[in-house]
């Protein structure tokens, strides 16, 4: 522990990363305790102490066409991040994802003599991978959360830190469904499926209506089948419940404010939004079906980029665990990829009520004994420590500049 202080810029864009910040300023909480933070970012990170210079929510925005939309209150939001952190120079610099948004700032800054460390690769891996050249040139460290990255950084000479995952830490190897029915005030005797159509407006303007579907379908088939379902916040309940009064459907639905761990751990299953959820999901131990839709002139730009065969983080590293291509190039990889999944995916047109449905209903009634030791080992493989590692890393590009 350091009896000196240290200031620590710092900016997240969406829920994910607010997690990710929080678990970092703990981390460097426990060497330097009057460690000053400034910049943008949720609830858990100003509980840990930052004052954030807008709302967060500002930065949480999904596909290329809702950017275009939002991008002079985006640009708007990137100049004052830019004008304060020159203003007050920060030791260290640290850009939580959106990469989009904080590497033009990190790349100033450095540029400035302020160091920058970047916390989550993005997918360069996956897509224009040309971009390594311009994170090179932005940052002095790149963090990453997934373990095939490092192979990736290496083979360009950027430095780069393998951290874990901190929810790998945060949660226990096992979460009994009893003691999260029992805290959410839910009957022991019934089934449960949790839906999670995102934290975003322009995710659960997609996902409600074939989430909604599909839960009638499973009702009608069951009629005690009953649904959970945890809100961010007022805006997206609103647009949630809106949805399900325009379909017509009466659902066997229990709302929450929140609490979206115990609503996954208190399920038999879950539908999901593609993103940290599904990994919330794999680390509470509770079979899924993972989501992925937006706008048709988005999708149609990114397909023609990226050549994943797997979305969800679940499948990313079972994929990588098992040493299997990342990256479709022809009609036979679809096949071989079905083969590996450790989790139904369902993209675009695939997000329908019937779909959902019926892939949801096998894991109500299956034995799902492997499915669980393969999510144990793969929480392990996450499992590194990560808001000490993510602390020691800043420090070391912090302290190595003065």
């Amino acid at each position: 522990m350091s009896t000196g202080n240290i200031r620590i810029g710092i900016v997240a864009g969406e829920a994910s990363g607010d997690i990710l910040g929080a678990s970092l300023m703990f981390g460097l909480r426990q060497q330097y305790p009057n460690a000053e933070f400034i910049g943008v970012g949720g609830k858990q990170m100003q509980e840990q102490g930052l004052n954030s210079l807008f709302p967060m929510e500002t930065l949480s925005v999904m596909g290329f066409i809702d950017v275009l939309k939002q991008l002079p209150g985006l640009l708007r939001a990137r100049r004052l991040v830019i004008k304060t952190m020159l203003a007050q120079k920060p030791d260290v610099f640290v850009g939580i994802d959106a990469p989009d948004f904080n590497l033009p700032i990190e790349n100033k800054l450095k540029k400035q003599g302020i160091p920058t460390v970047h916390y989550v690769s993005p997918s360069v891996w996956a897509w224009r991978p040309k971009r390594i050249f311009g994170i090179a040139k932005a940052t002095n460290m790149v963090l990453g959360i997934l373990p095939f990255e490092a192979e990736f950084y290496a083979k360009y000479n950027v430095p780069f830190t393998y951290v874990g995952h901190p929810l790998a830490d945060s949660f226990p190897a096992d979460s009994p469904k009893e003691e999260a029915q029992k805290k959410l005030k839910l009957p022991f005797e019934k089934r449960y499926v949790g839906l999670l159509p995102g934290s975003r407006g322009s995710e659960v303007g997609y996902l409600s209506a074939p989430f909604i579907e599909a839960a009638a379908i499973l009702q009608e088939k069951n009629p005690d089948l009953q649904f959970l379902i945890p809100f961010v916040n007022d805006k997206r309940k609103e647009q949630f419940l809106n949805a399900l009064e325009a379909s017509g459907h009466k659902l066997n639905l229990h709302i929450f404010a929140g609490q979206s761990h115990d609503v996954i751990a208190a399920s038999d299953a879950t539908i999901l939004a593609s993103g940290t959820v599904a990994l919330e999901a794999m680390l509470i131990k509770r079979p899924m079906v993972v989501c992925y839709r937006f706008g048709w002139l988005n999708f149609q730009i990114v397909k023609r980029f990226v050549r994943l065969r797997y979305f969800s983080l679940p499948n990313l590293l079972q994929a990588s665990a098992l040493g299997v291509a990342l990256f479709a190039d022809n009609a036979s990889g679809k096949q071989r990829a079905e083969e590996n999944v450790l989790v139904k995916e369902l993209l675009q047109d695939e997000v329908s009520g019937v779909e959902i449905a019926a892939a949801i209903e096998p894991l109500l009634t299956s034995d799902n004994t492997a499915l669980y030791a393969r999510y144990h080992e793969l929480h392990e493989q996450l499992k590194q420590n990560a808001g000490m590692l993510s602390a020691d890393a800043v420090l070391a590009v912090a302290l190595k500049s003065k």
